[in-house]
C-alpha cells in the first residue's frame, strides 16, 4: 500500500493516518476514498495495529469534506450509489480497534464521516465545527444523522440548520461533548500519541470487544444490547484473562481529568 493523498505508518501497535492535501483543506476525492479502503482493511486485518491516530497536515483545516472541484465517482442509476462513509468511516468497515481524532483548523461537511466514528475526538483551540450543505442548497443527511448518535439533537440540528452561518468553536464543542479535550495546537499531535500508546498497551482484545459493544449497542434497544454485550463479555473476557495476571498489573500514575 502505498497511499498519495495520506500518509500512513505503523509503529509501536499504533497506526497514525495524516490527511495529506492541505493544498485542498484535506478534501476527499476518488482517490483518497480507494485508499481508505485499503486503510481499514488493513487495519482491520493487521493484529499488530491495536489504535489508530488520525490527524491532518496545515493548519487551515483538518478536513472540509468532499473536494468539490474533483469530486468522486458516483453511478449513473441513483439505486446504484453508494455514500462515501462507506469508504471513509471506521465502523462501517468493521473496524473495532481505538480510532483517535485529532483535529485542528477547520472541520467541516464530510469530515463528519470520521469524527462522527471516532472513539476519541481531541482539538486544537483554534478548531471549528460545521456543516455547508445547507447554504449551497443542498439537505444535510448523512453527517448530521452519524452527528446525532454523539451529541444532543438541538446541538446537531442547530450545525445542520446554519451552515455556513455559524461555527462551533472548540470551547463550545467541549461543552456539548463533541470532544473530550481542547489543547494548544503545538500540543495537540503529542497527546493524540500519548493517548493512544496508554491504550496500544492494554489487551487488544479486550479493547477491541469494549469499542465493538458498545457502538453496536447504539442500534439495539437497552435490553437487548444488555443481553448482547453479557456474550461480549464471555467472549472477550477469556482471551484478555489469558494475556493480563492482575498481580502483575502495576498502578498506574493516573491523571484526573
Amino acid at each position: 500500500m502505498d497511499p498519495t493523498t495520506v500518509l500512513f505508518e505503523v509503529a509501536e501497535h499504533i497506526a497514525t493516518i495524516t490527511l495529506n492535501r492541505p493544498e485542498a483543506m484535506n478534501s476527499f476525492n476518488q482517490t483518497m476514498l480507494e485508499e481508505f479502503t485499503q486503510i481499514w482493511q488493513r487495519v482491520r486485518e493487521d493484529d499488530d495495529i491495536h489504535v489508530v491516530v488520525l490527524r491532518a497536515a496545515g493548519d487551515r483545516a483538518f478536513s472540509t469534506g468532499m473536494d468539490v472541484k474533483q469530486g468522486f465517482d458516483r453511478q449513473e442509476n441513483v439505486w446504484s450509489q453508494t455514500d462515501p462513509g462507506e469508504r471513509l468511516s471506521p465502523k462501517l468497515n468493521q473496524v473495532w480497534k481505538p480510532v483517535i481524532c485529532a483535529v485542528q483548523g477547520m472541520a467541516a461537511g464530510g469530515a463528519f464521516y470520521w469524527l462522527n466514528e471516532a472513539d476519541i475526538i481531541i482539538c486544537s483551540q483554534d478548531a471549528t465545527f460545521f456543516d455547508p450543505h445547507v447554504s449551497y442548497g443542498l439537505t444535510a443527511a448523512l453527517e448530521p444523522i452519524g452527528l446525532a448518535r454523539r451529541i444532543p439533537l438541538g446541538e446537531t440540528l442547530r450545525i445542520a440548520l446554519l451552515g455556513l452561518d455559524e461555527r462551533v468553536s472548540a470551547e463550545r464543542a467541549m461543552q456539548i461533548g463533541m470532544v473530550s479535550e481542547v489543547l494548544p495546537r503545538e500540543q495537540l499531535w503529542d497527546r493524540a500519541n500519548e493517548l493512544a500508546r496508554i491504550i496500544a498497551a492494554k489487551p487488544a482484545a479486550a479493547i477491541q470487544g469494549t469499542v465493538r459493544a458498545i457502538w453496536e449497542s447504539l442500534d439495539a434497544t437497552r435490553s437487548h444490547a444488555l443481553r448482547t454485550g453479557l456474550s461480549y463479555t464471555q467472549i472477550g473476557n477469556p482471551i484478555g484473562k489469558a494475556e493480563v495476571d492482575r498481580a502483575t498489573v502495576a498502578r498506574p500514575n493516573w491523571t484526573l481529568r
